[in-house]
């Protein structure tokens, strides 16, 4: 019996993969999310607080990043 993982965190690739922008404008907007949201450097961003912060709903994006 197979156990299928879903992923909680999100990054660059993921970003550019829904927005169309660049990696490095993926990896620009992750950060200002972070900062925004009072994270540390070493922590994560999660599909949902991603979800939140960019208006668009987890339904809408979940078939592109989960597979």
């Amino acid at each position: 019996m197979e156990k299928k993982m879903n992923r909680v965190c999100i990054y660059p690739k993921d970003i550019q993969l829904i927005t169309g922008k660049s990696y490095r404008q993926s990896t620009r907007l992750m950060q200002k999310i972070r900062k925004d949201l009072s994270k540390q450097p070493h922590e994560f961003l999660t599909i949902e607080e991603f979800c939140s912060y960019s208006g668009i709903k987890y339904e809408q994006l979940a078939h592109l990043i989960l597979g």
